[in-house]
């Protein structure tokens, strides 16, 4: 039992490590060498739990991924309806991009970069669901403007990591009006206006 924790401890050390690595340093300057040794490991311990620096990006990817949608969709149901859906969705993903910076800024590197490969950024996608069967259902009640989830996304939930990015340099505080008046431009640039 002790031998499997220490497994998974190396395991979750190799992930944090190229989290903070590629953070700082971006995906090209985060050689295998400087993740095993912040990781405290040796170089060919990671190639135990990954292929190759390809699949150990796009794992990172996925498990963050998975941390970030389930902290997104946990308060939310079903039966909500879509504006209350959505606005839960929303304060959830700010929160956790405002309390999580680390993993928010892995992601937001993630979406920024060809590294990821496309059966990685597709499986990242389908932790997504409930937002974009909300949106769907938004969009045949007539709530929710027709257009592509893409620019739904671009125009509703990408501008929360300019925020987050822009509160970690200290250039901008946001507080509790800044999020309310942020949600509220969120939904007015997706919201079918009658």
């Amino acid at each position: 039992m002790a031998t499997l924790q220490k497994s998974i401890d190396k395991r979750n050390a190799l992930i944090k490590a190229t989290i903070e690595l590629v953070n700082n340093n971006g995906f090209h300057a985060t050689p295998m060498s400087k993740i095993a040794k912040m990781a405290k490991v040796s170089p060919a311990t990671i190639y135990l739990y990954f292929e190759n620096k390809q699949d150990l990006v796009n794992q990172t990817y996925i498990e963050v991924k998975a941390a970030y949608t389930a902290y997104a969709f946990a308060t939310y149901h079903l039966n909500m309806p879509v504006e209350e859906g959505f606005e839960t969705i929303w304060k959830r993903i700010a929160d956790f991009k405002l309390k999580d910076c680390e993993n928010a800024m892995f992601l937001a590197q993630c979406d920024n970069t060809p590294m990821i490969d496309e059966p990685s950024r597709q499986e990242g996608i389908k932790h997504l669901e409930p937002l974009l069967e909300l949106w769907a259902r938004g969009k045949k009640e007539g709530i929710i403007k027709p257009i592509s989830d893409y620019l739904l996304y671009a125009y509703a939930i990408n501008p929360l990591s300019f925020l987050m990015m822009s509160a970690k340099r200290s250039a901008f505080t946001l507080d509790k009006t800044h999020m309310e008046e942020a949600y509220r431009a969120a939904w007015n640039s997706i919201r079918v206006i009658k």
